[in-house]
């Protein structure tokens, strides 16, 4: 009588073990390519010393992993989940998103790969993708999209006496149509940013540093584009309004980094 070798548990392969019924050596091959959540763990400890089982789980209870499930249950992870994960994890720990602007960037079709290598070489001025288009319909409200204060409390999740503290600062205004008083989209973000910050304890006159930064800023750029700005040449006017986005994407990205930086030397 034949013996046959005991079959290995799929679990210490970090595999999925092929069925009888499976194709041939090649889908068995690329079944083996997928890691269970703990190899995913030992793969990821190197860069991220704190990674976890139970982090990933929680990454992927928000929506942000969608690894396959084996019939038995167990998690099971291609390249490329690795690799979205490591993206994910990348963002939190180099530029602090919460997890709801690392959904809207991986929904975008930002990757690992998507950031330029250092160094190399590139044709022609870095292109800067602005995170609002300043030729949206801000002006006319009629035409863009409009939330009540209790939209924006429920898809927040902020208090209504924080939208109050906004409203005094001059940090959100939004608009009173039959009574009610309605947000756009821009202003709604900006009260799911300051409700993610009040869960530190950030209050809104606490941001009065942020309104005083960002009018600075906005009156820099103007300062530097308003002939074009101001031209009668309807080209010209789109011409700087498109220079006007590059420019404001650029200063965004430059306070993050001096951000970062003097983050970083809290944290050492």
């Amino acid at each position: 009588m034949a013996i046959q070798a005991p079959r290995a548990d799929a679990d210490e392969l970090g595999v999925e073990m092929a069925g009888e019924d499976s194709p041939a050596s090649a889908q068995i091959q690329q079944r083996q390519k997928s890691l269970t959540i703990g190899a995913v763990c030992k793969a990821l400890a190197q860069e991220f010393p704190d990674i976890s089982i139970s982090k990933i789980r929680y990454l992927e209870d928000q929506k942000l992993l969608t690894p396959r499930r084996t019939p038995g249950g167990y998690r099971l992870y291609t390249q490329g989940d690795v690799a979205r994960l490591r993206t994910i994890l990348r963002m939190q720990r180099d530029e602090f998103l919460p997890l709801r602007v690392i959904r809207q960037e991986l929904a975008a079709g930002r990757s690992g790969s998507a950031a330029p290598a250092p160094g190399g070489a590139s044709e022609g001025p870095r292109a800067w993708r602005p995170g609002v288009s300043l030729r949206s319909p801000i002006s006319d409200r009629s035409s863009g999209a409009l939330y009540s204060i209790e939209d924006v409390l429920e898809e927040t999740k902020a208090e209504g006496k924080l939208v109050r503290e906004l409203e005094e600062y001059g940090v959100v205004k939004g608009e009173m149509r039959g009574g009610v008083r309605y947000f756009d989209e821009t202003e709604r973000e900006i009260i799911a940013a300051v409700a993610e910050l009040a869960r530190y304890g950030v209050e809104g006159r606490n941001l009065r540093v942020f309104r005083s930064s960002a009018d600075r800023e906005a009156s820099l750029l103007q300062q530097i584009l308003a002939p074009a700005l101001r031209s009668r040449n309807p080209q010209r006017r789109k011409e700087a309004v498109e220079a006007l986005e590059n420019l404001a994407a650029v200063a965004t990205h430059l306070k993050h980094l001096l951000l970062i930086r003097d983050l970083r030397k809290i944290v050492r």
